[in-house]
């Protein structure tokens, strides 16, 4: 967590049970995004559960740390475009992952992400993922506001 800053997780969805976002989840990776000028940055350090073998971190919670920090990228600025209090339940339609060179665990990641375009209930995001000051990973990510009746619709409150 960004030194004096809450996350949007804990601020916005105390009681969701994602794996990768979920605050109420003490199993998960409980990370905590907060606002940047251009989007959002989380600091993660993983572990050694999270490797995929010795000193290095496996691709699957690469790719939960993007596209959970995406995700919440996605809901921020929807959320501010419509001068909404609460963001809507966003989902992720499809995302990709790049992995540019082996991420080590036991170091603090930096995880930047930004809306490159924007729509009424959609948002395409760029992610980047950093150890050390490298470029390690980064991602891609379509995530759309869901409605009532998807199995999603209000899993943040």
């Amino acid at each position: 967590m960004t030194e004096g800053k809450l996350g949007v997780q804990r601020e916005l969805a105390p009681t969701s049970i994602c794996f990768g976002c979920g605050p109420a989840n003490e199993k998960g990776l409980q990370i905590d995004s907060t606002r940047t000028d251009d989007g959002l940055e989380l600091w993660f350090t993983p572990s050694e559960e999270h490797q995929a073998f010795p000193g290095v971190l496996n691709g699957g919670i690469i790719g939960t740390l993007l596209d959970c920090h995406g995700n919440w990228t996605a809901a921020i600025a929807l959320m501010d475009a419509k001068e909404d209090s609460e963001p809507p339940c966003t989902v992720t339609a499809s995302y990709s992952v790049q992995l540019r060179r082996p991420t080590p665990v036991n170091v603090p990641l930096h995880v930047t992400a930004k809306v490159i375009d924007l729509h009424d209930d959609r948002a395409e995001v760029e992610m980047e993922m950093y150890a050390e000051g490298k470029l390690c990973a980064k991602g891609k990510g379509l995530f759309v506001a869901v409605k009532e009746g998807h199995p999603a619709y209000h899993r943040w409150n």
